[in-house]
């Protein structure tokens, strides 16, 4: 190892194992950015993700010890080249790699003093690699740390900066993706970018936080709000956790979605659902265990609840906002729907 190199690691997993190896500065930028607001700003960035975090529950910046979980920004990191940026297939981790490009341009680190060191993605993990695979729409835990010792030096050994053309296209879909206007991005996914396959999984995962138009006209949640309102039931209260752990096909399909956000997102959206104005869709009551997270609120749904999923949104403010990178889905002030192609659009 290059003990006065500057490594990146964006999971605690990865951060862990390169101090194991022998790493001295490793800076740890494991945000899930893929959930709630991102600047292109660093300070606006810094101060909209506490804002964002401040509004959850239970869910925090800062892990068991005191440590935030995005470092990336901290003055007190020595930006000492050669910059190593450790990254596998995950979605949350390429999205952090971008930032991570674009947030080294802007301190002045030239494209040809960052190596990227990419992993592939390992069935099962460094103790079990033989584990049969699983089939998976979005890929959000893959790990560096999945991979063996002698992999993980092998391809530090191999890794080399990427091509000035290839680096500036991350720096620009951090830019595209942090716009408060989301659609170049939008068609950036669709179209594709050499180099960056992670595009279309990751833009098949964002849609389905927008609400939807269909071609007849009809407004409708998005795929993420119309399971949430199909699970919780109407004669019954229901913890998050029994929502999370619902046997049925829609139960399926969100739980692959809360992979990539996190099971406290639910926690948190159905706290937004019980908020929202006086619109009672959703009723929340106090649940079995006030200090246990997933299970301190039970949540119903009404019959105005019922209605606005079988027949759809009168305007997008009947549902709660909910940021996304730089845009914002249910906004009352920059409307965007989902349209059956797949596009995003004005409304």
């Amino acid at each position: 190892m290059l003990l006065d190199a500057t490594y990146v690691a964006f999971d605690p997993p990865t951060a862990d194992r390169l101090v194991q190896l022998g790493a001295t500065n490793v800076v740890r930028a494991s945000d899930c950015l893929i959930i709630g607001p991102s600047r292109r700003d660093a300070v606006e960035h810094i101060r909209l993700r506490e804002a964002w975090c401040s509004l959850s529950e239970d869910h925090s910046d800062r892990d068991e010890f005191g440590e935030k979980w995005d470092r990336l920004y901290s003055p007190d990191v020595r930006w000492k080249p050669p910059v190593v940026l450790w990254v596998s297939v995950s979605l949350h981790e390429r999205v952090n790699l971008w930032r991570a490009c674009s947030w080294l341009k802007n301190i002045g680190v030239a494209c040809g003093h960052v190596v990227v060191a990419e992993f592939e993605l390992v069935y099962g993990t460094r103790t079990s690699p033989l584990a049969p695979p699983v089939a998976r729409r979005f890929n959000c835990s893959a790990s560096v740390a999945d991979h063996l010792d002698k992999v993980l030096l092998g391809r530090l050994g191999e890794a080399r900066p990427w091509p000035v053309e290839r680096y500036d296209r991350a720096v620009r879909l951090w830019e595209n993706y942090t716009d408060e206007d989301p659609l170049p991005f939008v068609e950036s996914c669709i179209a594709g970018v050499e180099g960056f396959p992670e595009l279309a999984p990751l833009w098949g995962l964002l849609s389905s936080f927008f609400p939807r138009k269909t071609t007849e006209g009809t407004l409708r949640l998005s795929r993420l709000d119309e399971l949430i309102l199909t699970i919780l039931s109407a004669e019954e209260y229901q913890t998050d956790v029994s929502v999370f752990c619902h046997k049925s096909q829609p139960g399926v399909e969100l739980r692959e979605l809360l992979s990539c956000t996190g099971d406290l997102f639910l926690e948190d959206r159905l706290a937004q659902w019980a908020r929202h104005a006086s619109s009672a869709f959703v009723e929340r009551a106090p649940g079995p265990n006030p200090e246990e997270p997933m299970k301190s609120f039970v949540y119903r749904l009404t019959e105005r609840g019922m209605r606005l999923r079988d027949k759809g949104l009168n305007q997008l403010t009947d549902a709660p906002s909910l940021p996304i990178a730089g845009a914002e889905a249910y906004s009352s002030s920059a409307p965007l729907v989902l349209l059956e192609d797949g596009r995003l659009a004005r409304l």
